[in-house]
């Protein structure tokens, strides 16, 4: 029998080995997982940065829609809109790109573009179909930032645009706001940006613009003033109405110039500060700084009297009114009779030709002093009749007594008497009190006795003249009978002189046939000068022609 089993000696044992090489499976996995990661990572190494901008309100923003944009170019998009924790608005996280880094330092300003209705106009309209962005406003000004807080408006002026940067302070109460316009002359030259209260100094601070070239125009005696509205005043000089152009009589707005006899000064070429006057009339007193201060002891009513009232001497303006009724007199001499209110003046050096310095302080108190000396004195007329407003007149006057120079809290005093208002007031009370002492009880007896003896007498001359109207009727009528009688008569004789037969008749015909026959003899002459009017001087040698004339006498001689 035979052994199939393999003997232990020929089995032959498996060698067992590791495959340790990459399937070619694996490669294309490897591939596209490498390049998705290097994709990654450019995407990291090349996203622009986070930046964070702060909004009152998340209104019309939304994440991974809402764009930003500069110029109209999308340089972000809105990634995340968080409240903040104290609840004072939104934080807004943003994803700028690269090349908006350059753009995004502490001075950029950042604002909701949406649309917009004003007074300044309608803006924003095309984001009705696009919806509401972001839009940058570049500055080189500042170090680089992350972190912003957005604009409620949009500036005023774009960045870049040619002009001069102002600020406008103001501690009047009249306020502005961004867009209203600076006016110049009629023409709007720029624009307010912002504003600021101080509250430690109670003044508003505004940012202003204005545009080139006219930024030419303002200088560092350039004065600001409010043109806002319609503005009337009662003054001395009598009702002022000022108004400045339609859009700022709608809304505000303020004007600049240079007052009149100021020099034109240096040219403005870096931001500067201005302050804002009620009027032309404020601003331009501004330049006189310096002031000689004298009391008035007024006497009479100084009712019509308001204080920046002009002080003028001889028509010119000197001065002004500082004050009525200055505080320190005795309060218990108000009451009596001659009691004098102090009303505080204000002699201006500049106004009399005098430097604005303490030279020309003193040279115009020792003028005043001097004058007061010489008869100088001060009373108060009115400027107007409408008004009633006073001013104070300073005049000489030669029939004045000299009064001891004065002082009343310090300040010189100043010589008043009677404003015209009180003399005319005295005069009328005197014409008064004349009239007031006739005796019109006795005098209308009197003249009622008068008209009783009138009346009789009328009565009695009534009758007279009646009489004596029908004697002269009776008397015209018998005359003028005999007149028309006499007329008649001559009448007939005269008609009679020249009646068919008479003499007077006979004597006219016969007049009348010899005024006939002397014409017949003249006509062979007149005939001749019609022919020959030389005739008469040089003779032509013919013999007149002869032709028989007929005379008569009478008509018995025919």
């Amino acid at each position: 029998m035979t052994n199939n089993k393999p003997s232990q000696e020929n089995a032959q044992t498996a060698e067992i080995e590791s495959n340790n090489r990459l399937s070619k499976f694996w490669i294309v996995p490897i591939v596209a997982l490498s390049i998705g990661l290097w994709m990654i990572y450019y995407q990291w190494a090349n996203q622009g940065p986070l930046i964070d901008i702060e909004f009152i309100s998340a209104s019309g923003i939304e994440a991974e829609k809402t764009k930003i944009k500069t110029k109209d170019v999308e340089i972000g998009v809105v990634k995340k809109v968080e409240l903040k924790p104290d609840l004072s608005g939104v934080i807004v996280t943003a994803r700028m790109k690269p090349s908006a880094v350059t753009l995004l330092r502490e001075k950029s300003k950042f604002w909701l573009v949406r649309p917009r209705v004003s007074l300044s106009g309608v803006s924003g309209l095309s984001t009705l179909l696009s919806g509401p962005y972001i839009t940058l406003e570049p500055s080189q000004e500042g170090q680089q930032s992350s972190e912003f807080v957005a604009l409620e408006n949009p500036p005023a002026t774009a960045a870049g645009t040619p002009g001069l940067q102002i600020t406008l302070n103001s501690d009047e109460e009249f306020s502005f706001k961004t867009g209203d316009p600076i006016i110049y002359k009629g023409l709007k030259v720029g624009e307010f940006e912002d504003m600021q209260f101080n509250i430690d100094k109670r003044i508003v601070s505004y940012n202003a613009f204005i545009e080139a070239p006219y930024h030419k125009l303002i200088t560092d005696n350039t004065k600001f003033w409010n043109s806002s509205g319609i503005s009337m005043e009662l003054a001395a000089n009598g009702i002022e109405v000022k108004t400045g152009s339609v859009e700022t009589m709608l809304t505000n707005g303020v004007t600049f110039g240079i007052p009149e006899g100021m020099s034109a000064g240096k040219l403005v070429t870096k931001h500067a500060s201005f302050d804002i006057y009620k009027d032309y009339d404020s601003a331009s007193n501004k330049r006189y700084k310096l002031g000689v201060n004298f009391v008035l002891l007024i006497k009479d009513s100084i009712r019509g009297l308001s204080v920046g009232a002009p002080v003028e001497y001889r028509g010119l303006e000197i001065g002004k009114v500082i004050e009525i009724n200055l505080p320190g007199a005795s309060e218990n001499d108000m009451l009596v009779d001659e009691f004098a209110i102090p009303i505080l003046i204000s002699i201006q050096p500049s106004r009399m030709q005098q430097p604005d310095d303490r030279i020309g302080v003193e040279t115009v108190k020792k003028q005043t002093l001097l004058g007061v000396e010489q008869g100088l004195r001060a009373t108060l007329k009115i400027g107007n009749i409408v008004t009633g407003g006073l001013f104070v007149d300073l005049q000489h006057y030669k029939d004045v007594e000299p009064e001891p120079l004065d002082t009343f809290l310090g300040y010189n005093v100043i010589p008043t008497t009677s404003g015209e208002f009180a003399q005319i007031t005295q005069k009328v009370s005197g014409v008064l009190d004349n009239i007031n002492s006739i005796p019109f009880a006795e005098m209308s007896n009197e003249a009622t006795q008068l008209m009783h003896t009138f009346n009789v007498t009328a009565v009695t001359l009534q009758d007279t003249v009646k009489t004596l109207d029908a004697l002269l009727v009776d008397i015209q009528d018998q005359h003028t009978s005999q007149n028309i009688n006499k007329a008649a008569e001559s009448l007939t004789r005269l008609l009679n002189d020249y009646s068919a037969g008479s003499k007077t008749n006979q004597e006219l015909i016969t007049t009348m046939q010899r005024f006939q026959a002397t014409l017949e003899q003249l006509t062979p002459l007149l005939q001749q000068l019609n022919q020959k009017p030389n005739s008469l001087i040089f003779n032509d040698g013919t013999a007149p022609e002869l032709e028989p004339k007929a005379f008569y006498m009478n008509e018995g001689d025919k």
